[in-house]
């Protein structure tokens, strides 16, 4: 780990990632992608932590895309796949992932919120796919037609215009909206609430999800009721309706 991407392990198994380059708008230089790859791999490989939330330091930026510098400088072409930290890419990730947008996700930014399986934005949040002005490209988008609507998404990478929080939310790509304050506070209440589901169940869920975009409708079924067997034969499968039935909160084990 280093200092460009803070680590808080809460008690209560969330763990809330940080991008800290306030003064360079924590825009993804090297440092930070290092930093970003060493905690996604701390965050899947404590059993402690269930839930990871992604945020920016400073009110500017979430994070205002690649550096633009080091691509001058190392006049870069195509950027290699494993140059950036992403979940469902180039990292595999076992557990839950919010975005808590503070600031601009411009680019780079936007990549990694999209990575992220939910998304809590502030409300003075805005959010930019901008390559075509700076005459890079935008692959990284391409799942991005599973989340908005294609004419949306076509203007979207077309124009490179910035659109607001609230109009990221009235599209799909945004779950939650908050006031600037209390955007951490919002995501954790969301962390929170997949919390209390039990961890096989919410593995299972996250994986049919994603199996629903990748497939067809009958190949989905089909690899979903596979991916479902560990948690219907675990012991919280059992002890969810027992602890309904005694009118009392389950315990789970995750086993």
């Amino acid at each position: 780990m280093n200092d460009a991407v803070l680590f808080d392990a809460r008690p209560d198994g969330i763990a809330v990632l940080t991008l800290n380059r306030p003064e360079r708008r924590n825009c993804l230089a090297q440092d930070v992608r290092d930093g970003l790859y060493a905690a996604w791999d701390r965050f899947e490989r404590d059993p402690r932590l269930h839930v990871a939330i992604l945020t920016g330091a400073g009110e500017q930026a979430f994070c205002a895309g690649g550096d633009l510098a080091e691509m001058v400088e190392t006049e870069m072409a195509v950027p290699p796949r494993s140059m950036f930290p992403l979940p469902y890419d180039t990292i595999e990730l076992s557990k839950p992932t919010i975005a808590a947008v503070n600031g601009v996700a411009f680019a780079g930014g936007w990549m990694i919120a999209q990575a992220c399986d939910l998304c809590v934005a502030s409300t003075s949040a805005r959010f930019a796919i901008t390559e075509v002005r700076v005459g890079r490209s935008s692959p990284w988008a391409a799942p991005l037609i599973h989340m908005i609507p294609q004419r949306i998404m076509m203007e979207l990478l077309l124009t490179g215009r910035p659109i607001t929080a609230q109009r990221a939310y009235e599209i799909g790509l945004v779950n939650r909206l908050a006031e600037p304050a209390e955007l951490l506070d919002t995501a954790i209440a969301l962390a929170r609430e997949i919390l209390e589901g039990a961890p096989l169940s919410v593995r299972a869920a996250r994986e049919t999800v994603m199996l629903a975009t990748e497939m067809g409708r009958g190949a989905a079924l089909q690899a979903a009721r596979t991916a479902s067997e560990v948690c219907y034969r675990s012991e919280d499968a059992q002890e969810g309706p027992r602890a309904f039935a005694e009118k009392r909160p389950p315990r789970w084990r995750g086993h």
